[in-house]
């Protein structure tokens, strides 16, 4: 695929399904106000914007990846042709879905909102079964033993603490 098109699919992809999930829902469950917590909340609303903000570089960088690294978006429909063994990729498998559950639970904090914690839940487990019975076995199927090698040293969910180097795959 080429890179302008990748990129095109990947913008109209970020626009539509991070969107809806980190801005459409919170907005729809609580207006984006924000709620009297009835104390003073101001250090979890300023953490809630730290993890929002973090969260958002995190998932433009790896969306930069699949089109620059990749070849490819972040749409499954349209998935990269390499493997991406580079940035967040070497401490935690799924950077984009652990940091948009991490701007969502920034919503929540910012917002003071309960339900956008309950949704943040919710929005996890429906990506740990999408992970689990579709990506993990599609991503199996397409690279065989390279991505059972960095299954077998890199965590789904819990980042390591150092950076699994790429270059083992060639030393097993």
């Amino acid at each position: 695929m080429k890179r302008a098109t990748a990129t095109l699919i990947t913008t109209l992809f970020t626009i539509l399904v991070p969107g809806t999930v980190v801005g459409l829902v919170p907005w729809l469950i609580c207006g984006w106000r924000i709620a009297p917590a009835g104390w003073d909340p101001a250090p979890l609303r300023y953490a809630g914007v730290c993890l929002m903000s973090a969260g958002a570089v995190v998932v433009l960088d790896s969306f930069r990846r699949f089109v620059w690294e990749g070849y490819g978006t972040p749409a499954p429909p349209l998935p990269p042709q390499s493997l991406i063994l580079t940035g967040l990729y070497r401490y935690v498998r799924n950077p984009m879905y652990v940091c948009v559950l991490l701007f969502l639970i920034g919503e929540g904090l910012l917002f003071a909102s309960l339900a956008v914690f309950l949704y943040a839940a919710c929005a996890w487990l429906a990506t740990h079964l999408f992970v689990c019975f579709y990506e993990e076995p599609t991503l199996r199927g397409k690279f065989g033993a390279q991505y059972m090698d960095y299954c077998a040293h890199v965590h789904r969910w819990i980042p390591r603490l150092t950076p699994w180097q790429a270059t083992q795959l060639a030393a097993r």
